[in-house]
């Protein structure tokens, strides 16, 4: 999500037809350009009989993919300095793209903050399900509740680890009087001095590239993954194939915020992966909207 000197870290989002995880089709975004991405955003598809505006097309180093609503985008950027060991000059940039559906149910998440002295970067890709209060839940206080903890320049990944179950468990109680079930994966990166952090949770993605060979930095959780489904069915749930693979018959993903209905089988439990920055040209966060239709080597090229 960002473009240091010596060092790049891009993000971008586009839209592309994805099937969400209730099996209903929605357009996403997310995507990577010469700046970082997270994506999220609105906006409705206007009738096919109004007249349409020229299509926006989103660049990539090999690929074109056009936007078919300017309307739709919504997107941004910035340029930050960090202070460490070493002084870094990055860029980030994001985009967002709304589906079929009549609301947005994505969220995406930029911050630079201080915290005990030191600057850091936050940046997050929250996919939701079920409707939209799980990933904006996550956008207004996964990165407030992590950037807070008392350990999170001592023992960072502990922290993370901490903050994610903390913030699951908050927004789970906060769900009590809700009916309606709903979710959010959560895939995330930190930027800690030389140090960058990520954490993921759900079918979201990381990928770096790094002397331009595309590495990822996030193993989709998904239900038929054998490691989770060993976790799930050791917990009492099941998988069964619906149309995909599915825990419960319902949810397809394996790892997912809220989704109270599901647990303990669906947990907010991330994966931390960690690289120090140096030779690392870029990265990309992404909805599996995009990684659904485009490969980690071809968005890293």
């Amino acid at each position: 999500m960002m473009n240091v000197d010596n060092y790049k870290n891009e993000e971008n989002d586009l839209s592309v037809e994805d099937q969400n995880h209730h099996g209903r089709k929605q357009q996403h975004s997310t995507a990577s350009a010469s700046s970082p991405p997270a994506a999220a955003g609105g906006g409705e598809l206007p009738p096919a009989e109004q007249p349409q505006p020229a299509p926006a097309v989103l660049q990539f180093p090999n690929v074109t993919i056009p936007a078919r609503d300017l309307n739709t985008v919504c997107s941004g950027g910035g340029i930050s300095f960090l202070s460490g060991n070493r002084s870094l000059k990055f860029s980030y940039g994001y985009s967002s793209f709304k589906g079929k559906r009549a609301s947005m149910e994505d969220f995406y998440e930029t911050r630079i903050s201080e915290v005990d002295g030191q600057m850091v970067a936050f940046f997050g890709v929250f996919d939701g399900h079920g409707g939209s209060r799980t990933a904006e839940y996550l956008k207004n206080n996964l990165f407030k509740n992590l950037s807070r903890h008392p350990d999170f320049i001592r023992d960072t990944k502990s922290a993370i680890v901490e903050a994610f179950r903390q913030t699951d468990a908050d927004y789970l109680n906060e769900e009590k009087g809700q009916q309606k079930d709903a979710g959010s994966t959560a895939s995330t990166a930190v930027l800690l001095g030389d140090r960058l952090l990520v954490a993921n949770v759900g079918d979201s993605r990381v990928v770096a590239c790094r002397a331009g060979s595309a590495i990822a930095l996030s193993d989709d959780h998904k239900p038929d993954r054998s490691d989770e489904r060993e976790r799930i069915e050791q917990a009492g749930g099941f998988v069964i194939w619906a149309g995909t693979w599915r825990v419960g018959g319902v949810l397809a993903v394996s790892r997912a915020f809220g989704d109270k209905l599901l647990k303990p089988y669906v947990v907010a439990e991330p994966e931390i992966q960690e690289q120090q920055i140096d030779g690392v040209d870029f990265i990309i966060i992404a909805s599996d909207g995009l990684w659904n239709v485009l490969s980690n080597k071809i968005m890293s090229s």
